[in-house]
């Protein structure tokens, strides 16, 4: 409408001198580019996201950028007040779908990494290589409700046989601990 009434009035003033189609003017104004399709990164945690997703998410371009193949807990710090960290990690970053702290858990973090027991390239990440075990909440900085989670999805994995843990084999040498004696 405006600017319709524009080019009226450019036009009784005698600037324009051929005839010219409004509508034209209009159609290519109004014509619009196709969009990127961006998605907002939001706190909504509601959705669920598929086991497959996030294994395909693992193996993605996208991951390998984000945590250049590091554990996703290493370049992870967590927030508090003072020097010394607390001895407990809270509780839960999720409250009612929303994340409710702005600095989430590794975990709560990034809502394609999905504990489960079939994802177990993500799972590996929180088992020590030297000694087999779950690391700790202190060291990964995971939230109580997703340690919980993660020690129930390995321990899953391991009764499955999906996680094993070899030990390294070592051979000793029993002779220098055991000498027979020589009355024998």
């Amino acid at each position: 409408m405006l600017l319709s009434r524009i080019l009226h009035n450019v036009a009784s003033k005698g600037l324009i001198t051929r005839p010219f189609h409004t509508t034209l003017l209009l159609r290519k104004i109004e014509v619009e580019e196709p969009k990127l399709e961006v998605r907002d990164v939001t706190k909504d945690r509601t959705e669920v996201i598929p086991v497959e997703t996030s294994i395909r998410y693992l193996q993605s371009a996208a991951y390998k950028q984000t945590y250049s193949g590091k554990p996703v807990w290493v370049l992870y710090r967590r927030n508090h007040k003072g020097g010394i960290p607390p001895r407990k990690t809270r509780r839960t970053c999720i409250r009612g779908g929303q994340i409710a702290t702005g600095n989430p858990c590794p975990i709560c973090r990034d809502e394609y990494l999905v504990l489960h027991e079939n994802n177990t390239e993500l799972l590996n990440q929180f088992i020590c290589p030297h000694t087999g075990s779950i690391l700790s909440y202190t060291k990964t900085g995971l939230c109580q409700k997703k340690h919980e989670e993660l020690i129930v999805m390995i321990e899953r994995a391991w009764d499955r046989g999906l996680l094993t843990f070899d030990m390294p084999i070592r051979k000793y040498d029993y002779s220098e601990y055991y000498k027979p004696s020589e009355n024998n």
